[in-house]
C-alpha cells in the first residue's frame, strides 16, 4: 500500500446510490466497514433499487476477493486501480459509540474511519457518505468526511438563474422574416443565432408585438415553426407547454426531459401526448419511483400488494382520469382509453416492476424523475430498443428520496449530461396551469 495513497471508508448510502462506487476512486485503496456488508445484507430481497444495488455490490465483492481473505488488502481490478479491505471492529482511543451512542450502525462505520487512521498515520483517511449528519458527526470527531460526488453536478450547473430551460427569447427579429416563418415554415437562422447553438432548442422570435414560436434545427441550421396543436384533448396553455408538447409528439427526439414545479402540466402532458400516438407504439408505461412513507419500507401499509401501491400510483391516474373527462363515455377516444387500461396497452405502475423488461416498440414515461440515481437513469435508458420514447418528468427542487440533492439526483444529471445531442430535447415549465390556488401555493409557501 502506496504511503501518498488516500484510504476512502465507504458508507451504505453511497453503495445504494451507486454500486460501481468502489471502482470509482482512481489507484487509492477503499475500506468498506463490515458493518456496511450487515447493512446491505438486510436489503437484499426486493425488488427496489436499493435492494438490487446491494446485490450486486456483494458480488462484486465476492468476485473481486476470489480466495483471498477479505480482511487483506485486495486489487479492485485494472491497471490504474487501488485495493479494497473490509475492515473489522476493533478498539480505539476514540470510540464513536461511547460518544454518540451504540444504538446505530453510523458509529461502528465511524470508528472503523478512526481505527484506519490511527493504523496509517501518515496517510489521509476520508469517510465518504450521502448522509449529512453522518459527515457532521465525523468532522466533530476530526475525521474528514465527503460526499460522494461521482455523478453529482457542480454548483454553477444548476443554479437558479443558469438553471436550463430548454427555450429562449429573441427580440427585435426582423419583422419580414417572422412573417416568412408564418409564410414558409422554415427560414435560416444565419446570422441570428451563433454556431454553438444546441440541437432541438426552442426560440420566441420576437418584434415589438409580433412573435412566432419556433424550433431549431441544427443540422440545416433553420427555425422551423411550431403550431399551437391539442393531444388527445389536451391543449397546451402557454408557450412553453407548447415546446414540451412539440418535443413529446416530434418523432425525432426519442429522449426528453421536463423540468418543472407542480401545476405546470408535465405528467399530463406528457400523457396526452403518447396517447395521440398510441398506435405508433406497442405499449404506454407510465411509472415513478416508490419513495416510502417517512422512509418506512410500504411493507408496513395494510393490505394487498395493489392495496399498498395504490397511494402512490394514484397521481399518475388522476392525470389519465383528467384526459377522458375531455370526452363523453359514448366518445371513440374515451373508450380507447378503458379500452387500452384493460389490455395493458396502458400501464401504470412502479418503476421498480419494470426492471428487467425490453423496452422497444414502448412510450415510456417515468414521473418524479428526480428521486432517481444517475444509475438509476443510465439503467433506464440503456434498455431501450428500437422504436422506444422515454419522457423523464420532475422537479429538480423537490426531493423526496434520503442521500439526494437537487446538484446529485437522475434528472439534474442527465439534463447536464445530455444536452445538445441531436436525439434529446429538454424544456423548463414555469407557469402553473393547474389552479390559480396552486400557483399561489407555489410562488408564496
Amino acid at each position: 500500500m502506496g504511503k501518498s495513497r488516500k484510504i476512502f471508508v465507504l458508507d451504505t448510502s453511497v453503495i445504494i446510490y451507486d454500486y460501481d462506487a468502489i471502482v470509482n476512486f482512481a489507484d487509492n485503496d477503499v475500506a468498506i466497514p463490515i458493518t456496511v456488508l450487515e447493512e446491505l445484507d438486510n436489503f437484499k430481497k426486493g425488488n427496489d433499487s436499493k435492494n438490487f444495488a446491494a446485490r450486486e455490490f456483494t458480488r462484486f465483492i465476492d468476485v473481486a476477493s476470489g480466495s483471498s481473505s477479505l480482511k487483506k488488502w485486495i486489487p479492485i481490478g485494472g491497471p490504474e486501480k487501488g485495493l479494497f479491505s473490509i475492515v473489522m471492529p476493533h478498539a480505539t482511543q476514540i470510540d464513536a459509540e461511547e460518544i454518540f451512542g451504540r444504538d446505530k450502525n453510523d458509529h461502528k462505520i465511524l470508528n472503523c474511519a478512526i481505527f484506519l487512521k490511527e493504523k496509517f498515520p501518515k496517510r489521509k483517511v476520508i469517510l465518504v457518505t450521502k448522509d449529512i449528519n453522518l459527515r457532521i458527526k465525523a468532522k466533530s470527531i476530526e475525521i474528514v468526511a465527503e460526499d460522494y460526488e461521482t455523478g453529482k453536478m457542480t454548483d454553477d450547473v444548476l443554479e437558479e438563474s443558469s438553471t436550463p430551460t430548454g427555450r429562449a427569447v429573441i427580440n427585435n427579429i426582423d419583422a419580414a422574416l417572422i412573417d416568412k416563418l408564418y409564410e414558409n415554415n422554415s427560414v435560416s437562422a444565419e446570422g441570428i443565432i451563433s454556431a454553438k447553438a444546441k440541437h432541438n432548442h426552442f426560440y420566441v422570435l420576437k418584434n415589438g408585438k409580433k412573435s412566432v414560436l419556433s424550433f431549431y434545427e441544427k443540422d440545416t441550421n433553420t427555425f422551423e415553426r411550431i403550431e399551437k396543436v391539442s393531444a388527445y384533448g389536451i391543449a397546451p396553455r402557454n408557450s412553453e407547454q407548447t415546446f414540451a408538447l412539440h418535443a413529446i409528439l416530434n418523432p425525432k427526439i426519442k429522449l426528453v426531459t421536463i423540468q418543472g414545479v407542480a401545476g405546470t402540466g408535465k405528467t399530463l402532458l406528457s400523457l396526452a401526448g403518447a396517447l395521440q400516438q398510441r398506435r405508433d407504439f406497442h405499449q404506454i408505461y407510465l411509472a415513478r419511483p416508490i419513495v416510502p412513507l417517512s422512509n418506512k419500507d410500504i411493507g408496513y401499509l395494510p393490505g394487498d400488494i395493489k392495496s399498498k401501491l395504490n397511494p402512490y400510483m394514484e397521481p399518475l391516474w388522476d392525470n389519465l382520469k383528467l384526459i377522458k373527462t375531455q370526452f363523453g363515455q359514448q366518445d371513440k377516444e374515451y373508450k380507447a382509453i378503458e379500452e387500452m387500461v384493460n389490455n395493458e396497452k396502458l400501464v401504470v405502475t412502479p418503476l421498480a416492476y419494470i426492471r428487467g423488461r425490453s423496452l422497444s416498440n414502448i412510450f415510456f414515461i417515468i414521473d418524479e424523475a428526480q428521486n432517481l440515481t444517475p444509475h438509476e437513469i443510465k439503467t433506464i435508458i440503456s434498455r431501450a430498443g428500437e422504436n422506444t420514447k422515454i419522457i423523464f418528468t420532475g422537479d429538480v427542487y423537490q426531493i423526496d428520496t434520503p442521500y439526494l440533492d437537487r446538484l446529485s439526483n437522475g434528472l439534474s444529471y442527465l439534463i447536464d449530461k445530455v444536452k445538445g445531442h441531436p436525439l434529446y430535447a429538454h424544456i423548463a415549465l414555469e407557469k402553473g396551469e393547474r389552479s390559480e390556488l396552486a400557483n399561489l401555493a407555489n410562488e408564496f409557501l
